[in-house]
Protein backbone atom coordinates (compact mmCIF):
# COMPACT_ATOMS: atom_id res chain seq x y z
CA UNK A 1 0.00 0.00 0.00
CA UNK A 2 0.75 3.63 -0.55
CA UNK A 3 0.00 5.03 2.92
CA UNK A 4 0.23 8.70 3.59
CA UNK A 5 0.15 10.36 6.75
CA UNK A 6 -1.28 13.71 7.24
CA UNK A 7 0.25 15.37 10.06
CA UNK A 8 0.48 19.32 11.41
CA UNK A 9 3.53 18.65 13.04
CA UNK A 10 6.54 16.81 12.09
CA UNK A 11 10.24 17.01 13.43
CA UNK A 12 12.59 14.03 12.39
CA UNK A 13 14.75 14.24 14.79
CA UNK A 14 11.77 13.30 17.00
CA UNK A 15 10.25 10.12 18.82
CA UNK A 16 6.44 10.86 17.89
CA UNK A 17 3.65 8.13 17.03
CA UNK A 18 4.39 9.37 12.68
CA UNK A 19 7.82 9.01 13.22
CA UNK A 20 8.22 5.43 14.72
CA UNK A 21 5.23 4.48 12.80
CA UNK A 22 5.63 4.88 9.08
CA UNK A 23 9.56 3.56 9.50
CA UNK A 24 8.27 0.64 10.62
CA UNK A 25 5.70 0.14 7.90
CA UNK A 26 7.78 0.86 4.98
CA UNK A 27 9.75 -2.17 7.18
CA UNK A 28 6.81 -3.97 6.51
CA UNK A 29 6.78 -3.76 2.56
CA UNK A 30 4.68 -0.62 2.77
CA UNK A 31 5.68 2.71 0.78
CA UNK A 32 5.12 5.81 3.32
CA UNK A 33 4.90 9.81 2.73
CA UNK A 34 4.14 12.44 5.66
CA UNK A 35 2.35 15.57 4.48
CA UNK A 36 3.16 18.11 7.09
CA UNK A 37 3.41 21.53 7.63
CA UNK A 38 6.62 23.97 7.19
CA UNK A 39 7.89 24.87 10.14
CA UNK A 40 7.93 28.96 9.74
CA UNK A 41 4.76 29.81 11.21
CA UNK A 42 4.86 26.94 13.77
CA UNK A 43 5.07 28.75 17.14
CA UNK A 44 7.86 28.20 19.08
CA UNK A 45 6.69 26.02 21.81
CA UNK A 46 6.16 23.27 19.42
CA UNK A 47 9.57 24.11 17.55
CA UNK A 48 12.08 25.39 20.59
CA UNK A 49 12.78 21.87 21.60
CA UNK A 50 14.38 19.95 18.29
CA UNK A 51 15.32 23.57 16.27
CA UNK A 52 13.86 24.61 13.32
CA UNK A 53 17.47 25.33 11.58
CA UNK A 54 18.73 22.94 8.66
CA UNK A 55 15.04 21.50 8.34
CA UNK A 56 15.69 20.63 4.67
CA UNK A 57 19.33 18.27 5.69
CA UNK A 58 17.51 17.04 8.13
CA UNK A 59 14.58 15.62 6.30
CA UNK A 60 16.69 14.43 3.84
CA UNK A 61 18.18 12.40 6.45
CA UNK A 62 15.40 11.14 7.88
CA UNK A 63 14.12 10.26 4.40
CA UNK A 64 17.69 8.21 4.26
CA UNK A 65 17.67 6.16 7.27
CA UNK A 66 13.76 5.28 7.30
CA UNK A 67 12.54 5.20 3.23
CA UNK A 68 9.75 7.44 4.19
CA UNK A 69 8.97 10.84 2.05
CA UNK A 70 8.34 14.24 3.41
CA UNK A 71 6.41 16.78 1.71
CA UNK A 72 6.50 20.32 3.55
CA UNK A 73 3.45 22.68 2.96
CA UNK A 74 3.25 26.33 4.01
CA UNK A 75 0.64 27.03 6.18
CA UNK A 76 -1.41 29.96 6.49
CA UNK A 77 -2.04 30.19 10.06
CA UNK A 78 -1.14 28.96 13.84
CA UNK A 79 -4.31 29.53 16.01
CA UNK A 80 -5.32 28.29 19.09
CA UNK A 81 -3.37 25.35 19.08
CA UNK A 82 -4.16 24.57 15.22
CA UNK A 83 -2.52 24.72 11.45
CA UNK A 84 -4.53 25.94 9.32
CA UNK A 85 -3.46 25.00 5.62
CA UNK A 86 -4.63 26.00 2.23
CA UNK A 87 -7.75 23.50 2.02
CA UNK A 88 -7.58 22.86 -1.51
CA UNK A 89 -3.54 22.86 -1.56
CA UNK A 90 -3.57 20.58 1.20
CA UNK A 91 -6.32 18.08 -0.59
CA UNK A 92 -4.65 18.87 -3.84
CA UNK A 93 -1.12 17.50 -2.34
CA UNK A 94 -2.47 14.38 -1.06
CA UNK A 95 -4.66 13.61 -3.93
CA UNK A 96 -1.87 13.76 -6.29
CA UNK A 97 0.24 11.27 -4.60
CA UNK A 98 -2.76 9.03 -5.02
CA UNK A 99 -2.96 7.09 -1.83
CA UNK A 100 -4.33 3.97 -1.26
CA UNK A 101 -4.97 5.25 2.32
CA UNK A 102 -4.86 8.77 4.00
CA UNK A 103 -4.34 8.37 7.96
CA UNK A 104 -5.06 11.68 8.81
CA UNK A 105 -3.77 12.27 12.64
CA UNK A 106 -5.58 14.08 15.21
CA UNK A 107 -9.51 14.16 14.40
CA UNK A 108 -9.86 17.20 16.50
CA UNK A 109 -7.71 19.90 14.39
CA UNK A 110 -8.81 21.79 11.45
CA UNK A 111 -6.97 19.75 9.14
CA UNK A 112 -8.57 16.53 11.06
CA UNK A 113 -12.36 18.15 10.48
CA UNK A 114 -11.58 19.06 6.72
CA UNK A 115 -10.75 15.47 5.48
CA UNK A 116 -14.08 14.64 7.47
CA UNK A 117 -16.19 16.73 6.30
CA UNK A 118 -14.46 16.47 2.67
CA UNK A 119 -14.52 12.41 3.05
CA UNK A 120 -17.60 11.77 0.88
CA UNK A 121 -15.86 13.22 -2.06
CA UNK A 122 -12.13 11.82 -1.79
CA UNK A 123 -11.06 9.29 -4.36
CA UNK A 124 -9.60 7.20 -1.12
CA UNK A 125 -10.41 6.33 2.00
CA UNK A 126 -9.05 7.55 5.30
CA UNK A 127 -8.38 6.61 8.99
CA UNK A 128 -8.09 9.08 12.09
CA UNK A 129 -6.70 9.09 15.56
CA UNK A 130 -7.28 10.81 18.36
CA UNK A 131 -4.05 11.30 20.82
CA UNK A 132 -6.28 13.82 23.43
CA UNK A 133 -7.13 13.29 27.24
CA UNK A 134 -9.70 15.45 29.02
CA UNK A 135 -7.15 16.76 31.16
CA UNK A 136 -5.34 18.42 28.15
CA UNK A 137 -7.75 19.65 26.30
CA UNK A 138 -8.16 22.71 28.58
CA UNK A 139 -9.29 26.22 26.26
CA UNK A 140 -11.82 28.86 27.14
CA UNK A 141 -14.08 27.65 23.97
CA UNK A 142 -13.85 23.71 24.88
CA UNK A 143 -17.36 23.46 25.52
CA UNK A 144 -18.69 25.60 23.02
CA UNK A 145 -16.02 23.92 20.65
CA UNK A 146 -17.57 20.06 21.56
CA UNK A 147 -20.49 20.77 21.15
CA UNK A 148 -19.94 22.10 17.66
CA UNK A 149 -18.20 19.02 16.78
CA UNK A 150 -20.68 16.52 18.15
CA UNK A 151 -23.06 18.43 15.98
CA UNK A 152 -20.93 18.56 12.97
CA UNK A 153 -18.35 16.16 12.61
CA UNK A 154 -19.16 13.14 14.69
CA UNK A 155 -22.12 12.19 12.50
CA UNK A 156 -20.05 12.27 9.57
CA UNK A 157 -17.62 10.07 11.19
CA UNK A 158 -20.29 7.89 12.64
CA UNK A 159 -22.36 7.86 9.44
CA UNK A 160 -19.30 7.42 7.18
CA UNK A 161 -17.76 4.52 9.12
CA UNK A 162 -14.47 6.17 9.26
CA UNK A 163 -12.33 4.32 11.54
CA UNK A 164 -10.72 6.04 14.48
CA UNK A 165 -8.00 4.55 16.65
CA UNK A 166 -8.05 5.80 20.12
CA UNK A 167 -3.99 6.11 21.23
CA UNK A 168 -4.50 6.36 25.14
CA UNK A 169 -6.97 4.74 26.95
CA UNK A 170 -9.28 7.56 27.62
CA UNK A 171 -12.83 7.82 27.37
CA UNK A 172 -12.64 11.67 25.85
CA UNK A 173 -13.79 10.86 22.56
CA UNK A 174 -16.77 9.45 23.81
CA UNK A 175 -17.64 11.87 26.95
CA UNK A 176 -16.38 14.59 24.70
CA UNK A 177 -17.31 14.15 21.19
CA UNK A 178 -20.07 11.85 21.42
CA UNK A 179 -18.44 8.84 19.29
CA UNK A 180 -18.98 5.58 21.28
CA UNK A 181 -15.84 3.53 22.76
CA UNK A 182 -17.28 0.64 21.21
CA UNK A 183 -16.65 2.00 17.32
CA UNK A 184 -13.10 2.95 18.02
CA UNK A 185 -9.65 0.70 18.42
CA UNK A 186 -7.29 1.04 21.16
CA UNK A 187 -4.04 0.86 19.98
CA UNK A 188 -1.60 2.29 22.41
CA UNK A 189 1.74 3.64 22.15
CA UNK A 190 4.87 2.60 22.35
CA UNK A 191 8.73 1.91 21.54
CA UNK A 192 11.01 -0.25 19.47
CA UNK A 193 11.92 -2.34 21.74
CA UNK A 194 15.10 -3.57 20.31
CA UNK A 195 16.59 -0.57 20.05
CA UNK A 196 15.74 0.55 23.50
CA UNK A 197 16.96 -1.67 25.85
CA UNK A 198 19.38 -2.25 28.69
CA UNK A 199 22.80 -2.38 28.29
CA UNK A 200 25.83 -2.61 30.80
CA UNK A 201 28.86 -1.59 28.80
CA UNK A 202 27.03 1.36 26.94
CA UNK A 203 25.92 2.02 30.97
CA UNK A 204 30.11 2.49 31.61
CA UNK A 205 31.06 3.99 28.70
CA UNK A 206 28.31 6.78 29.15
CA UNK A 207 28.78 7.12 32.39
CA UNK A 208 32.88 7.93 31.45
CA UNK A 209 32.28 10.18 29.06
CA UNK A 210 29.60 12.15 30.64
CA UNK A 211 32.20 12.42 33.99
CA UNK A 212 29.25 10.31 35.95
CA UNK A 213 30.65 8.25 38.23
CA UNK A 214 30.03 4.22 37.82
CA UNK A 215 28.96 4.15 41.84
CA UNK A 216 26.43 7.10 41.85
CA UNK A 217 22.30 6.80 41.80
CA UNK A 218 21.81 8.89 38.67
CA UNK A 219 18.85 10.54 38.04
CA UNK A 220 17.37 11.62 34.14
CA UNK A 221 15.58 14.06 32.99
CA UNK A 222 15.18 14.06 29.13
CA UNK A 223 12.36 16.32 27.34
CA UNK A 224 11.46 19.48 27.59
CA UNK A 225 12.06 22.47 29.97
CA UNK A 226 8.66 24.50 29.12
CA UNK A 227 5.89 25.17 31.46
CA UNK A 228 3.81 22.52 29.72
CA UNK A 229 6.44 19.52 30.98
CA UNK A 230 7.17 21.69 34.64
CA UNK A 231 10.04 23.02 33.57
CA UNK A 232 10.39 25.42 36.82
CA UNK A 233 9.15 22.82 39.14
CA UNK A 234 11.99 20.46 37.90
CA UNK A 235 14.92 22.87 38.07
CA UNK A 236 13.70 23.91 41.88
CA UNK A 237 13.00 20.07 42.70
CA UNK A 238 16.84 19.42 41.85
CA UNK A 239 17.82 22.55 43.16
CA UNK A 240 18.57 21.74 46.52
CA UNK A 241 21.83 19.02 47.28
CA UNK A 242 20.10 15.61 47.78
CA UNK A 243 21.82 13.50 50.75
CA UNK A 244 23.18 9.97 49.90
CA UNK A 245 20.97 7.17 49.42
CA UNK A 246 22.06 3.86 50.53
CA UNK A 247 25.71 4.87 50.87
CA UNK A 248 25.65 6.52 46.93
CA UNK A 249 26.04 9.88 45.45
CA UNK A 250 22.51 11.23 43.76
CA UNK A 251 24.21 12.75 40.31
CA UNK A 252 21.73 14.54 37.85
CA UNK A 253 21.65 14.28 33.99
CA UNK A 254 18.99 16.76 32.32
CA UNK A 255 18.39 16.76 28.76
CA UNK A 256 16.62 19.05 26.70
CA UNK A 257 16.10 22.78 25.47
CA UNK A 258 14.48 25.22 26.88
CA UNK A 259 13.02 28.81 25.28
CA UNK A 260 12.82 32.00 25.87
CA UNK A 261 12.76 33.79 29.25
CA UNK A 262 10.99 30.77 30.76
CA UNK A 263 13.69 28.29 29.57
CA UNK A 264 16.77 31.10 30.49
CA UNK A 265 15.17 30.78 34.61
CA UNK A 266 14.87 27.25 34.27
CA UNK A 267 18.79 27.28 33.38
CA UNK A 268 19.86 29.69 35.83
CA UNK A 269 17.83 27.59 38.83
CA UNK A 270 19.86 24.14 37.05
CA UNK A 271 23.06 25.90 37.32
CA UNK A 272 22.59 26.74 40.79
CA UNK A 273 21.84 23.24 41.68
CA UNK A 274 23.78 21.55 44.55
CA UNK A 275 24.04 18.78 43.31
CA UNK A 276 26.44 17.06 40.47
CA UNK A 277 24.58 17.72 37.54
CA UNK A 278 25.54 17.57 33.72
CA UNK A 279 23.23 19.22 31.51
CA UNK A 280 22.64 18.41 27.69
CA UNK A 281 20.48 20.33 25.11
CA UNK A 282 17.59 18.20 22.97
CA UNK A 283 19.27 15.20 21.50
CA UNK A 284 17.55 13.21 18.69
CA UNK A 285 15.10 9.87 19.35
CA UNK A 286 17.17 7.25 18.54
CA UNK A 287 20.68 9.02 20.64
CA UNK A 288 18.70 9.10 23.69
CA UNK A 289 19.08 5.50 24.40
CA UNK A 290 22.93 5.60 25.68
CA UNK A 291 21.37 8.09 28.49
CA UNK A 292 18.76 6.06 29.70
CA UNK A 293 20.73 2.89 29.62
CA UNK A 294 23.26 5.65 32.09
CA UNK A 295 20.71 6.14 34.55
CA UNK A 296 19.12 4.62 37.17
CA UNK A 297 15.35 6.63 37.53
CA UNK A 298 13.97 8.77 34.54
CA UNK A 299 11.67 11.65 36.37
CA UNK A 300 8.67 13.15 34.81
CA UNK A 301 7.91 16.76 36.59
CA UNK A 302 4.53 17.39 34.93
CA UNK A 303 2.24 14.58 32.68
CA UNK A 304 4.15 12.86 31.05
CA UNK A 305 5.63 11.99 27.84
CA UNK A 306 6.16 9.16 25.15
CA UNK A 307 9.85 9.18 26.17
CA UNK A 308 8.39 7.06 29.25
CA UNK A 309 8.22 3.83 27.06
CA UNK A 310 12.02 4.56 25.99
CA UNK A 311 13.09 4.71 29.64
CA UNK A 312 11.11 1.83 30.80
CA UNK A 313 12.10 -0.28 27.69
CA UNK A 314 15.81 -0.15 28.97
CA UNK A 315 15.01 -0.73 32.37
CA UNK A 316 14.35 2.30 34.03
CA UNK A 317 11.81 2.89 36.87
CA UNK A 318 10.11 6.08 36.17
CA UNK A 319 8.35 8.58 39.04
CA UNK A 320 5.54 11.06 37.38
CA UNK A 321 2.86 12.85 38.59
CA UNK A 322 0.02 11.09 40.18
CA UNK A 323 -2.64 11.62 36.97
CA UNK A 324 -5.86 9.05 35.33
CA UNK A 325 -3.14 8.02 32.86
CA UNK A 326 -0.10 7.41 34.92
CA UNK A 327 -1.91 5.62 37.81
CA UNK A 328 -2.71 3.06 34.84
CA UNK A 329 1.12 2.79 34.39
CA UNK A 330 2.27 1.81 37.76
CA UNK A 331 0.16 -1.42 37.85
CA UNK A 332 2.81 -3.52 37.22
CA UNK A 333 5.21 -2.51 40.03
CA UNK A 334 7.26 -0.40 37.69
CA UNK A 335 6.99 2.85 38.16
CA UNK A 336 6.41 5.52 40.83
CA UNK A 337 4.04 8.20 41.25
CA UNK A 338 3.98 11.66 43.60
CA UNK A 339 1.47 14.11 44.11
CA UNK A 340 0.82 16.82 41.66
CA UNK A 341 2.89 20.12 42.07
CA UNK A 342 4.18 19.06 45.31
CA UNK A 343 8.20 19.74 45.22
CA UNK A 344 8.52 18.08 48.92
CA UNK A 345 7.08 14.91 47.36
CA UNK A 346 8.62 14.58 44.54
CA UNK A 347 11.96 14.83 46.09
CA UNK A 348 10.84 12.84 48.81
CA UNK A 349 10.02 9.86 46.48
CA UNK A 350 13.21 10.26 44.63
CA UNK A 351 15.33 9.47 47.54
CA UNK A 352 12.90 6.87 48.81
CA UNK A 353 13.40 5.03 45.27
CA UNK A 354 16.98 5.90 45.31
CA UNK A 355 17.15 4.42 48.91
CA UNK A 356 15.74 0.59 47.71
CA UNK A 357 17.35 -2.29 48.87
CA UNK A 358 19.07 -3.88 45.58
CA UNK A 359 17.14 -6.74 45.18
CA UNK A 360 13.73 -4.76 45.21
CA UNK A 361 15.52 -1.90 43.04
CA UNK A 362 16.20 -4.83 39.96
CA UNK A 363 12.83 -6.18 40.38
CA UNK A 364 11.14 -2.96 40.12
CA UNK A 365 13.81 -2.33 36.71
CA UNK A 366 12.92 -6.00 35.07
CA UNK A 367 9.05 -5.24 35.76
CA UNK A 368 10.14 -1.98 33.78
CA UNK A 369 11.29 -3.69 30.92
CA UNK A 370 8.45 -6.58 30.67
CA UNK A 371 5.66 -3.87 31.36
CA UNK A 372 6.94 -2.78 27.72
CA UNK A 373 7.52 -5.79 25.66
CA UNK A 374 4.43 -7.06 26.95
CA UNK A 375 2.43 -4.16 26.09
CA UNK A 376 4.53 -1.62 24.04
CA UNK A 377 6.47 -3.20 21.73
CA UNK A 378 5.76 -0.73 18.53
CA UNK A 379 6.70 -3.87 16.19
CA UNK A 380 3.61 -5.51 16.60
CA UNK A 381 1.51 -2.72 17.59
CA UNK A 382 2.69 -1.16 14.38
CA UNK A 383 1.22 -4.06 12.30
CA UNK A 384 -1.97 -3.50 14.27
CA UNK A 385 -2.49 0.05 12.86
CA UNK A 386 -1.47 -0.81 9.32
CA UNK A 387 -4.47 -3.63 9.73
CA UNK A 388 -6.40 -1.11 10.93
CA UNK A 389 -5.44 0.57 7.95
CA UNK A 390 -6.15 -2.35 5.28
CA UNK A 391 -9.68 -2.72 6.79
CA UNK A 392 -10.38 0.91 5.97
CA UNK A 393 -9.42 -0.22 2.25
CA UNK A 394 -10.93 -3.52 2.45
CA UNK A 395 -14.45 -1.29 2.96
CA UNK A 396 -13.59 1.16 0.94
CA UNK A 397 -13.49 -1.11 -2.55
CA UNK A 398 -16.48 -3.33 -1.05
CA UNK A 399 -19.53 -2.19 -3.04
CA UNK A 400 -22.13 -1.10 -1.72
CA UNK A 401 -25.43 -2.52 -1.18
CA UNK A 402 -28.48 -2.02 -3.45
Amino acid sequence: MHIVHVEDFFHPDAGYQVNLLSRLQVAQGHRCTIVTAELDKMPTFLTSFFGKDNMTERDARFERETGVRIIRLPLLTFYSGRAIFSPRRLLKTVSGLKPDVAFVHSEDTMTGMLFIWMSRWLSYPMILDCHMLEMASENRFKHQFRAFYQRFVTPIILGRNIPLIRVVDSDYVQKCLGIPLSYTDLLSFGTDTSYFSPNAEVRRETRTRLGLSQDAYVVLYAGKLDASKGGKFLAETLKDKFPRAAGREIELLVVGTGDGAYGEEVERTLAASGNKLVRLPTQRYYDLAQYYCCADLAIFPKQCSMSFFEAQSCGLPVLFEDNEINVQRIEADNAFVFKPGDLADFRAKIMEIASLPPDRAAAVSANARNYVLQHYDYVPIARQFTAVLERAVSAWKRPVPA
